[in-house]
């Protein structure tokens, strides 16, 4: 991959994973200052594409050494928050979770805004007691808060993905009103089909004809879904334990010497909206949790363009 250049504004990108967010951010103008993920193999993937070596546990991370930035990205693990009767503050609010860690590198380090990414049911984790307090704690720091479930499929994504964004922006800029910013529009009308992404002939990634036989045909009830060329829509989520070829959540291709496989690596980039030219130096198990942990990056991209007024334009 090409490094990117862009300096119209800079940000870090935390629990980065393999460089999704960065990626999107990028296209829309950022320049990243500093990374972090702990995941080792993740962190040779990232190195790979970016020439840099993320640092490692955020936990451990002091934020005084954090250099000044712009945006804030965090796609921080979803954890459950203790009740702690009267006391304030988010430190005592989230501590011993990771959140507490983005808290308080915001409340530290004050950047123009953020977004954070979760899995759609950061929504109802905790019969919703996860998210009122991730609210109420970026509201004392000072945000104007918004939050939206996405799906990537329509953002042009050949896969249904919905995640849950949350966008802040300090209240204390000058020169923009954070209320008007809002969330990019996708058309639920337009989704692309998966077929039209799938390579024939491949190699490599067959799943066995006992297998098949034995465990994932065992019953005809429709599961797990085969797709070919001629199937329409986007396909089901992918997730980051797909090499575990699961019955009842797998999407699976048919073709290749034993008539069904798995998803390829190119397959993999264009269900989560990665560049051709990504580069993948890990085991296949390791790529697949890669990918399905990651961001469909035309969403990021997107949000990064809907946010970028206000990061430009607005004034300490």
């Amino acid at each position: 991959m090409k490094k990117r250049t862009n300096k119209d504004f800079t940000f870090i990108d935390l629990f980065a994973g393999i460089g999704g967010t960065r990626l999107g951010f990028e296209a829309a103008g950022g320049r990243c200052v500093f990374t972090s993920e702990w995941d080792q193999h993740a962190q040779k993937t990232y190195e790979a594409n970016f020439g840099d070596i993320p640092h490692g546990d955020i936990t451990v991370i002091d934020e005084r050494d954090i250099p000044d930035f712009d945006v804030l990205l965090a796609g921080f693990p979803c954890q459950p928050f203790s009740s702690i009767g009267n006391r304030k503050g988010f430190a005592h609010k989230t501590q011993g979770t990771l959140f507490y860690d983005v808290a308080r590198i915001i409340g530290h380090k004050r950047p123009k805004a953020f977004l954070l990414e979760n899995v759609q049911g950061l929504l109802t984790h905790d019969k919703g007691h996860t998210m009122s307090t991730i609210l109420e704690v970026l509201n004392e720091l000072d945000y104007d808060i918004q939050y939206k479930l996405i799906n990537a499929a329509d953002f042009g994504v050949p896969q249904m993905r919905r995640r849950t964004y949350i966008v802040g922006i300090d209240r204390r800029l000058k020169g923009i009103d954070p209320v008007e910013f809002s969330f990019p529009e996708g058309d639920p009308d337009d989704h692309v089909n998966i077929g039209d992404y799938l390579e024939s002939n491949m190699e490599g990634y067959s799943i066995s004809e006992r297998l098949q036989k034995g465990y994932l045909q065992k019953l005809d009830d429709g599961r797990p879904k085969m797709i070919t060329k001629e199937t329409k829509g986007p396909a089901k989520t992918l997730v980051a334990s797909y090499h575990k070829i699961q019955r009842l959540t797998g999407t699976f291709v048919k073709d290749g010497p034993t008539g069904l496989r798995l998803f390829t690596e190119n397959e993999c980039k264009a269900l989560m909206g990665f560049p051709e030219d990504f580069q993948v130096p890990v085991s296949r198990t390791q790529m697949y949790r890669q990918f399905g942990n990651s961001v469909a990056v035309p969403v990021i991209k997107e949000i990064a363009l809907a946010m970028r007024p206000f990061i430009i334009h607005g004034g300490r």
